[in-house]
């Protein structure tokens, strides 16, 4: 989700909602109880799927989003495998052409329900905030053909009371024995970087897995971080070798949804100029109770801010993340973490007025801990932090999300824990705390408002069927 005031970004990790339950010593109290012993994931584990494959979403998951190894060999040969009893074939052969595909359609859904408060309400508003729904998102998840699947995702928001498309991944994939080694290979289209990754230490299906979409965020984040998602479309090509070397690159042109084709620009922040092109390159080994994996991944882009001509920003995003398995009996310890540095050069956003600064920097580290007590519940822990250039421009003041000092400065932790009473409900609690909100501790906007007054507590529930 872009901001179209700004040329660093709204976190993707934090939106939440609004409550008094910190206000409430008790129930604030209780929840942040809650909160500290661990987390709930954001459900990737689809029904589709387990219809397709006719595994339970514990054949795939640790809990989801986080998949384990078999859901991520899934994943990289295209969601398409499948129990034989649900194709419909024909077979191939001189002018006749073949068909392999699913005797339904591997269709799926979830509805979610939240709950938000933060310590303080936002001027003018109520805490406290109970949505129902917050989101409705169908799916179209599972082979399609043969070496073609997807994961495609069309969500309601009720706060826009409409549907739009979401994340969305579709894939070809196949495999070859080269030297007595396995080598996957495929083709992606998918709409935002990172969504294609095979681990959940990267930005699209990284920590924290849910996310209120009421609460406060900070104000800064690095383009891979989340601004460039559903407002581009790419297409790329992967590799796995022998199990272990993992190539992807993919390039991206911008895709406005709900805006002209072809698009002029205007109105949006962020207008790839040419291609902008994704890298990925990861290192996985896998034993009988360990998994480990050490990677590397960032993008460049060029943009004009409200147009398609003219000078440009360039932005270049690139760092290291790692993820690290460890099952114990039935119960798994996962760690993970990444880190991204964005060189910024914002000649059109200074000629503009929009920054005082041309050379920018941008530097986002996070870091997670998580124990699954089998596949019932997930307690998770993690820290994230945000520093670079100030610039007092870019970063403006403004009542609760601007910048007194123009400091993109951010620090804090999350906790979260989730309860999974069937494999397809999903009842979790989360806080988010704060401790340098938008470049300071304390009236970081100028108009009053601690770091600590956005700290959230996060309810969720979620059905998927």
């Amino acid at each position: 989700m872009h901001n179209d005031n700004c040329h660093y970004f709204a976190l993707p990790v934090a939106p939440a909602r609004k409550m008094v339950a910190m206000r409430n010593s008790v129930l604030g109290s209780l929840f942040f109880v809650l909160a500290f012993c661990g987390l709930v994931p954001d459900a990737i584990a689809l029904p589709s799927y387990a219809r397709q494959t006719g595994l339970p979403c514990s054949g795939c998951h640790y809990t989801p989003p986080e998949l384990n190894a078999a859901g991520r060999l899934f994943k990289l040969m295209g969601y398409i495998d499948k129990v034989k009893n649900t194709d419909i074939v024909a077979e191939s052969g001189g002018r006749r052409s073949g068909l392999d595909m699913l005797a339904s359609l591997p269709l799926g859904a979830w509805f979610e329900t939240s709950f938000t408060s933060t310590r303080a309400a936002q001027t003018g508003t109520q805490d406290g905030n109970f949505e129902f729904p917050q989101d409705v998102s169908l799916f179209l998840a599972g082979a399609w053909a043969s070496h073609v699947g997807s994961f495609l995702q069309v969500t309601y928001d009720a706060q826009d009371d409409h549907f739009s498309i979401d994340n969305t991944d579709i894939r070809y994939a196949d495999k070859k024995q080269f030297k007595g080694k396995d080598w996957v290979y495929g083709l992606t289209l998918n709409n935002n970087p990172t969504v294609e990754d095979l681990w959940n230490s990267t930005p699209a299906y990284g920590y924290p897995f849910i996310a209120s979409d009421s609460a406060p965020t900070p104000a800064a984040a690095a383009l891979i971080n989340g601004p460039l998602a559903q407002s581009v479309a790419g297409i790329g090509a992967y590799t796995m070798w022998n199990q272990h070397l993992y190539f992807d690159g993919t390039i991206y042109r911008s895709d406005h949804i709900g805006s002209p084709q072809p698009t002029n620009g205007q109105g949006t922040s962020l207008n790839i100029r040419g291609v902008a092109p994704y890298w990925r390159l990861a290192w996985e080994q896998n034993g009988r109770k360990d998994s480990l994996e050490v990677g590397v991944y960032g993008i460049h882009v060029k943009s004009t801010p409200g147009a398609v001509t003219g000078p440009e920003d360039s932005y270049t995003d690139f760092g290291p993340d790692f993820q690290y398995d460890h099952t114990l009996g039935k119960d798994v310890i996962s760690v993970r973490g990444a880190f991204a540095r964005e060189n910024s050069a914002l000649v059109a956003s200074q000629s503009g007025g929009a920054a005082d600064l041309i050379a920018h920097h941008l530097n986002s580290g996070n870091a997670n801990a998580e124990y699954h007590f089998g596949n019932r519940y997930s307690a998770i822990f993690g820290g994230f932090v945000t520093s670079g250039t100030s610039d007092i421009a870019l970063f403006a003041p403004a009542a609760i999300t601007g910048s007194a000092n123009g400091s993109p400065r951010n620090a804090g932790y999350i906790a979260n824990f989730s309860f999974w009473p069937m494999q397809n409900l999903d009842l979790a609690a989360q806080y988010t705390a704060y401790t340098r909100f938008n470049g300071a501790a304390t009236n970081y906007d100028g108009a009053g408002r601690n770091a600590s007054d956005n700290n959230t507590v996060y309810l969720l529930a979620r059905f998927v069927f």
